[in-house]
């Protein structure tokens, strides 16, 4: 990608903008659809079991193209890639908006999702190259507020929505948007890209989809099904043995698809690895919170919804403020100073109770949430920084990968955990209540004390799982004592990197 958008004191604003403006398009479509599921059920005749498959597929197909991003970026200009991701993106988009059954509703959502996948790893490929590691921190921030809005107002923009129009306007208001986005592409993008001897291993690309598709997918089935469902374990164990023949082959050629050598570098690894970690904890704020307060605390879905925006504002409106600071002090504070304010709120987390008040719960999700917006981008940036640049498609590209995985493992763990924990929790209650009682209650008495004990044994699992994030989010602090303010390697260490096996 060096070729064809050169480092200089000029970045190139307009493609940035340009690409800015579709991956904001594709996050914020993603997040809108949540919220309209129950409808989607409803109207298209179909149950939770089936209608999740329009998350899981979209991730399923992210997880699959994302580590190819690596090859299509060094191979194609990003003129060309643009053009098919948001081409890709804008079909599945129209197809969606007037898709009556659910499998071309679900067949749209994938088609969808292969745009998207190519969309983010561009985009951070271009922002890196774009900019000198000196300016990088302040670039990135402000590529994280604008991607942070997504998540921040999609929630609250679907519920109205759905409230006042039908789920199809999900999809049908976003078209026309993604429509003069690929016209724009098409006439401001003008990037040329120098031949580039480079072949695609479609065997190696076979690997990496059973490999990472089938992780995605057995631990994102884990929740629903337990881990006793041959359907989670047999996909899961087929995914590893893919994945590990996958890397092996990757280290013994000299052009790989995905190039794993790059961990050699430490802080590139130590940032993934922490990532990682942070990634598979956060979603115990996403996934358990909504379960609170809609089930136990019995508070609407819009309220719940705005529950979670101030948090999400702060998340966004400090990423440019954190990417100055990282250009200033580096990674190592930030994150620490992060990590710590993650850790100490979801330690809070796991003393929710039934009287637990709404602002609470408001103030500290956002106390979270400032913590969090500390953490990601510089800890992910130092990282990259280490890397030469003809390795940035390949850093960009693990680092998406890894948090696909890794958003997969926390929701079938967290999950799993909760559920755990709830159903011992709700058999020893109604042991030592049953003992407890004087006298035999009536039928409905005891369907009423079952209820109760239903609901404390889940306010148990939920308060066990965030403490369990919390231990989790403490070991990634512990790493974060490591991190060192990194720049590019040298050409005699990249030389050894790339001849060692």
């Amino acid at each position: 990608m060096e070729q064809s958008i050169k480092n200089t004191n000029s970045p190139p604003y307009g493609i940035i903008a340009v690409l800015m403006i579709g991956a904001f398009i594709s996050f914020l479509n993603n997040t809108l659809l949540n919220v309209a599921l129950p409808s989607m059920m409803e109207d298209l005749n179909v149950d939770t079991a089936t209608i999740q498959w329009l998350t899981t597929g979209f991730m399923l197909v992210n997880g699959i193209m994302i580590p190819s991003t690596a090859f299509l970026i060094q191979k194609y200009s990003v003129r060309r890639l643009f053009l098919v991701a948001m081409g890709l993106f804008t079909a599945g988009t129209i197809i969606a908006g007037v898709a009556h059954v659910f499998p071309i509703l679900l067949a749209a959502r994938m088609v969808q999702a292969s745009g998207s996948a190519i969309m983010m790893p561009l985009l951070m490929n271009v922002m890196l190259v774009s900019f000198p590691i000196e300016k990088r921190g302040t670039a990135m921030g402000v590529f994280g507020l604008i991607l942070m809005f997504a998540p921040a107002i999609g929630p609250t923009l679907s519920g109205w929505i759905i409230e006042h129009y039908h789920w199809r306007m999900l999809f049908n208001f976003v078209t026309p948007i993604a429509v003069v986005i690929l016209l724009t592409g098409f006439f401001k993008l003008k990037d040329k890209k120098e031949k580039v001897d480079i072949k695609l291993d479609f065997f190696s690309l076979l690997l990496s989809s059973i490999g990472f598709g089938g992780l995605l997918y057995g631990f994102s089935s884990a929740g629903s099904k337990g881990w006793d469902s041959p359907q989670v374990y047999v996909t899961i164990i087929i995914g590893v043995a893919s994945l590990v023949w996958f890397i092996l082959r990757q280290l013994n050629q000299e052009k790989p698809m995905l190039n794993f050598r790059i961990f050699k570098y430490n802080m590139f690894a130590l940032s993934s690895a922490i990532s990682a970690i942070v990634n598979i904890a956060m979603f115990s704020g996403f996934l358990l919170l909504p379960i609170y307060v809609q089930t136990i605390r019995g508070i609407s879905p819009m309220d719940a919804g705005l529950m979670l925006l101030p948090g999400a504002i702060i998340n966004a409106l400090m990423s440019p403020v954190i990417g100055r600071l990282f250009d200033k002090f580096g990674g190592r504070i930030l994150a620490l100073v992060g990590l710590f304010i993650t850790t100490v709120t979801t330690y809070f987390f796991s003393l929710l109770s039934f009287e637990t008040t709404y602002m609470s719960l408001v103030i500290l999700h956002a106390i979270r949430m400032f913590g969090m917006s500390m953490v990601f981008m510089p800890v992910s940036t130092n990282g990259l920084n280490q890397l030469p640049k003809r390795f940035y498609p390949h850093g960009t590209a693990m680092n998406n990968t890894l948090q696909q995985v890794a958003a997969a493992v926390g929701t079938g763990l967290l999950i799993t955990l909760m559920s755990n924990r709830s159903a011992s929790y709700g058999k020893e209650l109604t042991q030592s209540t049953l003992q407890n009682m004087a006298e035999q209650p009536t039928t409905s008495a005891l369907a009423e004390i079952k209820q109760q004990i239903a609901t404390k044994a889940t306010l148990e699992g939920i308060n066990f799982t965030f403490l369990i994030s919390a231990i989790i989010i403490g070991v990634a602090l512990i790493l974060a004592f490591f991190i060192k303010r990194a720049s590019p390697a040298e050409d005699n260490r990249e030389e050894v990197l790339l001849k060692s096996r």
